[in-house]
C-alpha cells in the first residue's frame, strides 16, 4: 500500500458513498426546483395582473362610452 503526500486529505473512516459530485448534484436539483418554482408563480402573478387590468381597463371603456 503505497501513501501518497496527500493521505492527510483523506478522511480517516474511508470512503463514506457520498462524492463531491453527489453532492453538487444534489444542490444542483434543489436550486433548479426553486428557480422552477419561483418563475411558475411569477407567472401566475403576471397573469392575474393582466386579467385586473384587463378587467379593469373594460369597466373604464363601458363607463367612458356611454357619455
Amino acid at each position: 500500500m503505497e501513501i501518497g503526500r496527500f493521505a492527510f486529505l483523506r478522511h480517516p473512516l474511508g470512503y463514506l458513498g457520498a462524492t463531491y459530485d453527489d453532492h453538487l448534484r444534489l444542490i444542483g436539483k434543489r436550486v433548479l426546483d426553486f428557480l422552477s418554482i419561483e418563475l411558475f408563480s411569477l407567472g401566475v402573478t403576471a397573469e392575474a395582473l393582466r386579467a385586473i387590468i384587463g378587467s379593469k381597463s373594460a369597466i373604464l371603456f363601458c363607463s367612458n362610452g356611454d357619455g
